[in-house]
């Protein structure tokens, strides 16, 4: 069953504890588009002007160097928004938006936003908030590449994509997610992932499937994020 505007706006971090006034206002701006699989939301360097949320489907992004190499960043799922930074800032977008399954969105444009956001008060906490956390997020991205080995990067981002994406199973912390996009998240080769991923599943740490990924063993991943292990000479 599709999600509607109201209950994407009410489950997301950026809008969860607003008054249901607040939130009915911003469901009465919000627009519905279709898109296939590979289609793209938005570009790189495309002018900030809507906030996206996740009826149904998938949503990679990503952002490209000037040579043209493609950064991985994160995956939005149903009951996910993004593309706030523009929406705020007016300016142009950051990344790339692609679907990677056919996908419904509903959308709020930045005239609608503001037009809300100058008439209330708690939405501009909650987006304050919300700016802070992925400064925070953002910090962290850099910490893993100067301060942290593969293994640990691997761990850490598997326990963040977990704690954000997961779905829990008797079994563990079920993600949608190939190597290779795990590979694009951190700058590796797939071959790199594959070789920890392989030593981890067969120490029974996290499963591994087509296109998806269980973990198994949280500590042992925190272990690792510790610096506390290696693969085997």
């Amino acid at each position: 069953m599709a999600l509607t505007a109201q209950t994407i706006l009410e489950r997301n971090h950026l809008f969860r504890g607003l008054p249901a006034a607040t939130i009915q206002q911003l469901c009465a701006v919000a627009l519905r588009r279709t898109y296939k699989t590979g289609a793209i939301v938005f570009s790189q360097t495309d002018p900030g002007d809507a906030l996206y949320g996740v009826v149904t489907g998938k949503i990679r992004i990503s952002a490209s160097s000037q040579e043209g190499k493609e950064i991985f960043l994160n995956i939005m799922e149903p009951g996910d928004t993004f593309g706030e930074i523009a929406l705020l800032d007016g300016q142009p977008r950051t990344a790339t938006a692609t679907t990677t399954a056919p996908s419904e969105l509903t959308v709020i444009t930045r005239d609608d936003f503001f037009t809300v956001l100058h008439r209330d008060t708690k939405l501009v906490t909650h987006l304050l908030q919300l700016l802070c956390q992925r400064i925070r997020w953002t910090s962290g991205l850099a910490e893993e590449s100067a301060l942290l080995g593969v293994p640990a990067r691997l761990a850490r981002r598997l326990l963040s994509l977990g704690k954000f994406h997961g779905r829990e199973t008797p079994s563990g912390t079920h993600l949608t997610i190939s190597q290779e996009e795990i590979a694009r998240f951190l700058g590796l080769s797939r071959q790199v992932v594959n070789q920890y991923l392989q030593h981890w599943k067969a120490r029974r740490w996290v499963d591994l499937g087509r296109g998806k990924l269980t973990i198994l063993d949280e500590a042992a991943l925190r272990n690792v994020l510790a610096g506390n292990d290696a693969l085997p000479d």
